[in-house]
C-alpha cells in the first residue's frame, strides 16, 4: 500500500508543479501566481490524503473508500472557498479555479494506482 501511495503523491506532484507552472507562465499579477502556488500545495496534500485513505479502505469495500475520498476533495474545496482563501489574503477567483482544476486533473490519475 505505501508504494502505491509514494507513487501516486509523485505523479500528483508532477501534474500540480506542471500545471501550477503553466497556469503562472504568462501571468504578471504576483497575486495570482500567489494565489495557484498556494492551491498547488493544499491540493497536493489533499489528493495524497484522499489517496491513502481509499487505499486504506479499498479492500473493504472500493466504493465507500473512493466517495469518501471525494467528499474530502469537496469539503477541502468548500472550506477553501469560504474561509481558506480569505483568510490567506489571495485572491478568489484564480485560487478556487486552480485548486478545483488541480483536483480534477490528478483525480483523473488515481483509478490506475487503484488496481
Amino acid at each position: 500500500m505505501i508504494k502505491r501511495v509514494a507513487i501516486f503523491a509523485g505523479v500528483t506532484m508532477a501534474i500540480v508543479l506542471v500545471g501550477a507552472w503553466g497556469a503562472t507562465l504568462f501571468v504578471s499579477t504576483p497575486g495570482v501566481a500567489t494565489a495557484v502556488w498556494t492551491s498547488a500545495a493544499i491540493a497536493t496534500v489533499v489528493q495524497i490524503a484522499s489517496f491513502a485513505l481509499t487505499r486504506a479502505t479499498q479492500p473493504g469495500n472500493v466504493v465507500a473508500g473512493w466517495g469518501s475520498g471525494m467528499l474530502v476533495r469537496f469539503l477541502a474545496l468548500a472550506l477553501y472557498g469560504f474561509v481558506g482563501a480569505r483568510a490567506l489574503g489571495l485572491m478568489m477567483g484564480p485560487a478556487l479555479l486552480s485548486l478545483a482544476a488541480f483536483l480534477f486533473l490528478t483525480t483523473l490519475v488515481e483509478p490506475a494506482f487503484l488496481k
